[in-house]
């Protein structure tokens, strides 16, 4: 049963029997978005100014080198918007868009992540890709109150918060986030304690408890305790001498209650569980017990409080506000200011507090009090706490209880295959376009092979890169360090406020400074999320840019696992666009229009909602129309009230979103032709696609940007538009699978419920769109499965 929680802006029910939903007009003091500005496209003017610098822009490189660019000026001609002056806005008849259209945003997230715990739920999801799955729910509701609940209790607090999209206030919002997590939340244990765990102790992976293990066991335990777990612990007394202890956030702690037996007293300690020691220990093969458990055996507490009696102890878990907030226009150095403020982060209030169900109220009570946080925030779970753990479990090795093993292949227009040599990328790009399906296609040799051949390359002169996350050991950051050493000029645009890789991306800023690249960290006020590499290459008298402009990180590890878009291409146009956009980037420079780029903060947003109502002229025409967007996150009102006008209109519009999605789909008179599906499986949807009819001449777009403010308005994004007929085919053919009723999916209902369609009328498996991609990949490589 569903709790009673407050539902955003409830419209009535339409006629009986036909299930349509009806909304109310809007009030004029409703937030209604604001109309679509004037596109900012590239004028005359600007297409005169553009061809007085046809040469790209390489700084001092190779100055005594005699070059031209690879293109006649004519290629290089801005044709982005051509068209589109001929369009208007759609009208809307003068009746404005009606009430409550918006769904709520945190209650959309906090579905999606109920669709995480529904894939662990499925019996038919393979049994450690089920715990994987109950890790990822607990990681993602961590983040969400790190961030979204810590960020709406702040401006509650400091009285900015306003009522939102959907018509909730603020207050009613964090109520419903409160009663809604928590229903997950006890779904999540029950999945884990009545399903998953009994599950993997039929297959011999038996997660116990303390009391569960034999004496061999524990002794084997005790042992490892003394020798490896005692030397790192710290008890910390409660007492007029000793204040309650900071309590860092995500970390598991023990409430310990002991008893001095001299004077009777009672006496509060706090033990942090040390978080670089393994979640679940080996108690024996097959059989692992939660650490915590290890550290609160009775003898091993006395080892602890020697002396004292143990009365009880009691598993509790702190989540904290860890967002952060840099004023860049006052920092001097925004490096160090960043650096001071991820000390900071470490005492953010906490939003939080988990405790297991059995706790004593008398230590419950006290931790609230210490911890000044409200009972509204105080979750009782019953244990194990912190199930991302999890992620150990799932790592054991036991193929056979995990999705089947898939390599990717190289990309059939990069592959050699009249020699074992590695293929020469340069050449593939100077024949053709090639467009990029991770994981389904391999990132290392593709993307990665791209940036390591050019920083080999002698006639390379320049690379430039953006880096939102990357990992550890990253190949790329390796290539660019080489780059720099032989003596190329290497600009890197280092995003260090990535959230929760700040101090990655920090630490592969200073290595690559003093490797001698250009390190910059974008622009003030904006994060910069755009996917993008060039190259630029001196080839006989003449110099030849390529570029790469993807959906995802440079991160060789996420790409085997998110599902991301990528296009390299040595087209003369991309390629300046890149070179304008790093310039802006790196210096002085006001360029807002581009070639084949859309570009936020100032005309992605724009650049879409003409599409979007051009769409609605080409359907009265009589000219095919559509509009089909594949994103993680659609929020923003302006692109929403677009697609909701070309609904109006009779556009078919279809919407793929895997996370957020405040569309109301479905909804007599405004979004009946709106479709919205989710689809979440073994990899991380993570690509965006922007598609348009165009009269009969599909228009598609690739690139970073999810639908939302951030990153709309306070972020550098990047859509390329995609050119090729093959490349524009294969990805609306990706966006009719992912769209069709045969595809496994979920669906978004009028009411904001999303419900699951696994199986058809029959009960037989509906097609899942991933394993077909794989499929596609084997049968390339005649590994198909039978």
């Amino acid at each position: 049963m569903k709790p009673a929680v407050p539902e955003p802006s409830p419209p009535p029910e339409g006629p009986a029997g036909n299930g349509a939903v009806t909304l109310r007009p809007a009030r004029s003091d409703a937030p209604v978005s604001p109309v679509a500005r004037k596109n900012g496209f590239m004028s005359q003017q600007d297409t005169q100014a553009e061809v007085q610098h046809p040469q790209p822009s390489v700084g001092s490189i190779a100055a005594h080198r005699q070059h031209a660019v690879a293109a006649v000026v004519s290629d290089l001609e801005p044709d982005l918007d051509a068209g589109l002056d001929t369009y208007e806005e759609a009208p809307t008849d003068g009746a404005p868009l009606p009430q409550g259209r918006f769904l709520d945003r945190e209650r959309s997230w906090l579905a999606f992540n109920e669709r995480v715990l529904e894939l662990a739920e499925d019996p038919n999801t393979p049994l450690l890709e089920r715990a994987n799955f109950l890790a990822i729910f607990a990681s993602n509701l961590d983040e969400f109150f790190m961030v979204r609940v810590a960020g709406l209790k702040r401006r509650i607090a400091t009285g900015v918060a306003t009522r939102s999209a959907s018509g909730l206030q603020p207050r009613e919002v964090l109520e419903m986030i409160w009663a809604r997590s928590r229903e997950l939340m006890a779904r999540h244990a029950a999945c884990y304690h009545e399903d998953v765990a009994p599950a993997l102790a039929d297959e011999g992976i038996h997660l116990v408890r303390w009391s569960e293990l034999t004496d061999k066991e524990q002794a084997r335990l005790f042992t490892l305790f003394r020798h490896q777990i005692f030397p790192v612990l710290t008890p910390l007394a409660v007492d007029p001498a000793h204040p309650f202890p900071y309590i860092s956030g995500l970390s598991l702690n023990l409430a310990v209650v002991v008893r001095n037996p001299v004077s009777g007293h009672k006496h509060f300690a706090r033990v942090k569980v040390p978080p670089l020691l393994t979640r679940f220990l080996e108690a024996s093969p097959g059989r692992y017990v939660p650490i915590e458990d290890v550290i609160a055996a009775p003898n091993h507490l006395e080892e602890l409080f020697p002396g004292m009696e143990i009365l009880e102890h009691h598993a509790f878990r702190i989540t904290r506000n860890e967002d952060l907030e840099v004023e860049e226009d006052d920092a001097e150095n925004l490096l160090q200011a960043l650096e001071k403020e991820l000390m900071r982060r470490r005492f953010g209030p906490p939003v939080r507090l988990e405790v297991e169900e059995s706790i004593d109220r008398e230590v419950l009570d006290l931790l609230v009090r210490e911890l000044k946080i409200s009972e509204a925030e105080v979750y009782p779970l019953p244990g194990p706490l912190d199930l991302t753990g999890l992620f150990r479990i799932h790592s054991l090795d036991r193929p056979e209880l995990k999705y089947p093993k898939f390599v990717a292949g190289t990309h059939r227009d990069l592959a050699e295959v009249e020699s074992a040599s590695a293929p020469d990328i340069f050449a593939a790009l100077r024949a053709r376009d090639v467009l990029l399906h991770h994981p389904y296609d391999s990132f290392s040799t593709s993307v990665q092979a791209f940036l390591e051949q050019a920083a080999a390359d002698p006639d390379v002169l320049a690379i430039k890169q953006t880096l939102y996350r990357t990992s550890g050991d990253s190949p790329i950051v390796d290539a660019l360090i080489d780059a720099a050493e032989s003596g190329k000029q290497v600009l890197v645009l280092v995003e260090i406020k990535a959230r929760f890789d700040e101090h990655a991306n920090i630490k592969w800023a200073r290595k690559l400074e003093e490797a001698g690249c250009h390190v910059v960290y974008g622009l003030v006020g904006l994060k910069t999320h755009c996917k993008l590499s060039l190259v630029v290459r001196q080839e006989g008298e003449t110099l030849r840019r390529y570029s790469h402009v993807g959906t995802g990180n440079y991160h060789p590890k996420t790409a085997r696992l998110y599902e991301d878009l990528g296009l390299l291409t040595a087209d003369p146009q991309v390629g300046a666009d890149l070179s304008d956009l790093f310039n802006r980037l790196s210096g002085y420079s006001r360029r807002e229009t581009y070639r084949r780029l859309l570009v936020a903060p100032k005309s992605l947003r724009d650049g879409l909602v003409a599409r979007i109502d051009k769409e609605v002229q080409h359907h009265r025409a009589g000219r095919p129309a559509f509009v089909r967007i594949k994103v993680n996150s659609m929020v923003d009102e302006a692109v929403i009230d677009a697609l909701y006008r070309a609904s109006q209109a009779g556009v078919p519009v279809d919407i793929w979103v895997r996370g957020i999605c405040a569309v109301r789909p479905g909804v007599t008179g405004l979004s009946e032709n709106i479709r919205v599906r989710s689809i979440l499986g073994r990899f991380l949807e993570h690509s965006r696609v922007f598609a348009f009819g165009n009269g009969g001449e599909p228009e598609v777009w690739i690139g970073s940007a999810d639908m939302m403010h951030r990153n709309l308005d306070r972020r550098i994004e990047a859509l390329v538009r995609v050119v090729d007929p093959g490349h524009r085919a294969a990805l609306n053919r990706l966006l009719d699978t992912g769209m069709s009723d045969s595809t496994a999916s979920w669906h978004l209902g009028p009411d904001g419920e999303w419900t699951r369609h696994a199986t058809d009328a029959d009960g037989q498996p509906l097609r899942n769109v991933q394993e077909m991609l794989i499929d596609a990949r084997r049968r390339r490589r005649g590994t198909a499965t039978p």
